[in-house]
């Protein structure tokens, strides 16, 4: 298993492949927030708020900047966005489902033709990422009862969020092989969450207050890179585990990589 786990890194590219999710994702986000900030409802403005704060555990003059960033909209921020311009910058966010894809599909060794290509698969994962962004900081509270109930809650999720993903950007896999690449992902997210509460907020109060904006953008684009390695390592990682004997007889997982209709 070692062996196949080493030759699908390779396969996959493990770090190439994260570095370009982890600029995609922070390409999208910047013109994503002038778009949320320009439509959305205060409440939700307010639950996104504490839901970044919450995911990185963020004090002082970071977490004072993410309260400035999502401050109620403004008319002459909805005149400058635009809805041309807010459905261009949707549209344009489907670089990231793409980036996705083709992870997910070099994990599962799929040639090009086997993941299937619709533009409405990679507008309903951005949808529901987004969402799942704004009710984080209720997940990591435990719907208010603390961390004791929210790592699990937060475990179960990333395993269902990650679960979904694979089977809505590949298509042509069946969901029970898919459980072992969701259950390593969610593992390896969730143990990095609780990381960042402990290094986030020190790392980007000290690069705001020496290097100002820029010191914030080289964090935050380091941590989303680790975030997308222990992506990317999770899912190849699954799809090898999935091949196994034993894991292959019980979750009926395809000796060969099935084609455009399903079939191996």
């Amino acid at each position: 298993m070692i062996t196949g786990l080493v030759d699908r890194m390779v396969s996959v590219n493990i770090f190439d492949s994260a570095t370009r999710i982890a600029a995609q994702c922070f390409l999208t986000a910047v013109p994503l927030l002038f778009v949320l900030g320009a439509y959305a409802p205060t409440a939700v403005l307010d639950q996104v708020t504490a839901s970044v704060s919450a995911v990185f555990g963020l004090t002082g003059q970071a977490k004072a900047q993410v309260e400035q960033v999502f401050q109620p909209s403004t008319d002459d921020l909805r005149q400058a966005t635009g809805v041309v311009g807010g459905l261009m910058v949707l549209l344009s966010a489907t670089a990231v489902s793409r980036a996705v894809q083709r992870l997910c599909r070099r994990a599962w060794l799929l040639p090009r033709a086997g993941a299937k290509v619709a533009p409405w698969r990679w507008l309903a994962w951005i949808a529901l990422w987004l969402g799942a962004l704004v009710v984080q900081g209720l997940l990591h509270n435990g719907f208010g009862a603390g961390a004791w109930l929210g790592f699990p809650v937060i475990l179960v999720m990333q395993a269902a969020m990650w679960w979904w993903t694979q089977h809505l950007l590949l298509g042509v896999v069946r969901w029970a092989p898919l459980l072992p690449g969701a259950v390593v992902t969610a593992i390896a997210v969730s143990i990095l969450s609780v990381t960042a509460h402990f290094y986030m907020p020190r790392a980007l109060n000290r690069a705001l207050a020496d290097y100002g904006s820029a010191g914030s953008v080289f964090v935050l684009l380091s941590w989303l890179i680790v975030v997308c390695v222990a992506v990317a390592v999770g899912l190849s990682a699954g799809a090898v585990l999935s091949q196994e004997p034993f894991l292959r007889r019980r979750l009926g997982t395809p000796t060969s990589p099935p084609d455009e209709t399903g079939q191996a």
